[in-house]
């Protein structure tokens, strides 16, 4: 039975939207394929991991049959980007097999039903709805997303917090070692709600956003965020668990502060960080009179020293961190100067932004 007839840019371009939450192995095998569903004018294309579940579309120009299919997301993905640029291609059902002929290329890939195809159920509880410019909350998750933990025992670290209160939206992630906190306003007021969203959810949104004015519709409940934008339909389970009270960690006393130029300072840490210890990445920075020395070593008796002038009369200090968190957070921002503030060498260093309030990063030290 003919299910429609496209041209290949027009399904692989959806069909990339929602494949990339398909894991290749599944104990499921019906989660490793895409639903395919078509009506008079639409072409839908819904896939899920059971925590993730993101759908979309794409308008047909020919009407086509309403029929509904599951086929492997990643066999059908690999075959259209196997084929030329605005190749047509022809789906059809026979028995149990989806058969794609495109030229004199064809392909019959084995389908499961599709009554079968899970699918995330309504959120519970109370919903808020806002709305953000899509670029935006990409940018804001971009400055965040960095400090998810991965796989910690304390899965509520494995994600990041969405706090709205009133007019105000805050994002902060941390995996214990570092936080990231990034905040915006809100043209409308909204009761206090806060959820921790998983890691594979945000990673996909910030792939999923595009750099535009055009609106994001979060769609927040008390078991799952809902991001509609475009043609995408993003629906995510949240993780169960308390979120540390962030607060307590951003440093409030520190009395050695100074600016510098976030280039300079990134640049000098990736000079020096090659001859850091592999398995531990620390880097000591030495504070003195108008002066920022920053030494690395390894176990092979190597060093390396950078020195930078920086505006800082006070008390000296020498205190050790990880090399790649503090990278990570000046990899992600795109200012020219950043604040550095830190207390002793027991104490986290804050950095935060010359002028913006809303961008916080801390970063413990570490004994080297």
């Amino acid at each position: 039975m003919k299910i429609l007839d496209i041209e290949r840019n027009t399904l692989l371009k959806p069909l990339q939207t929602v494949s990339g939450i398909v894991e290749r192995r599944h104990t499921l095998p019906i989660l490793s394929n895409v639903l395919l569903e078509t009506d008079a004018k639409d072409l839908k294309l819904v896939a899920t991991d059971l925590e993730i579940q993101v759908a979309t579309q794409a308008n047909l120009e020919k009407s086509a049959t309403q029929q509904k299919i599951t086929v492997s997301a990643r066999k059908l993905q690999d075959i259209l980007r196997s084929l030329p640029d605005e190749t047509k291609v022809s789906l059809d059902a026979q028995d149990s097999k989806l058969v794609l002929r495109a030229g004199k290329s064809r392909f019959n890939l084995q389908t499961l039903p599709a009554e079968d195809f899970p699918r995330l159920a309504e959120g519970t509880g109370d919903a808020i709805t806002l709305r953000i410019a899509q670029k935006d909350l990409k940018s804001m998750l971009q400055l965040v997303q960095y400090a998810m933990a991965q796989q910690d025992i304390r899965y509520y670290l494995n994600g990041l917090l969405i706090l709205v209160d009133e007019k105000k939206l805050t994002i902060v992630a941390t995996d214990g070692h570092r936080l990231a906190h990034i905040a915006t306003s809100l043209e409308e007021s909204h009761p206090r709600t806060e959820v921790i969203m998983p890691r594979k959810a945000v990673l996909e949104l910030v792939k999923l956003l595009d750099d535009t004015e055009e609106s994001v519709e979060l769609q927040i409940q008390q078991n799952q965020v809902r991001c509609r934008f475009g043609d995408v339909d993003l629906v995510s389970k949240v993780v169960d668990g308390k979120f540390p009270d962030f607060t307590r960690v951003i440093p409030t006393s520190d009395n050695r502060r100074f600016q510098i130029s976030r280039t300079r300072l990134q640049q000098a840490l990736q000079r020096a960080s090659i001859l850091s210890n592999e398995k531990f990445r620390g880097v000591r920075w030495v504070l003195t009179n108008n002066v920022l020395r920053i030494v690395c070593t390894n176990a092979e008796q190597e060093e390396a020293e950078e020195e930078i002038e920086i505006d800082f009369t006070g008390e000296p200090l020498d205190i050790g961190f990880n090399v790649t968190y503090l990278l990570d957070g000046l990899n992600n921002l795109a200012t020219e100067e950043i604040n550095c503030a830190l207390g002793d060498s027991n104490s986290s260093m804050l950095i935060t932004v010359p002028g913006d309030e809303n961008f916080k990063y801390v970063v413990m030290p570490m004994r080297i």
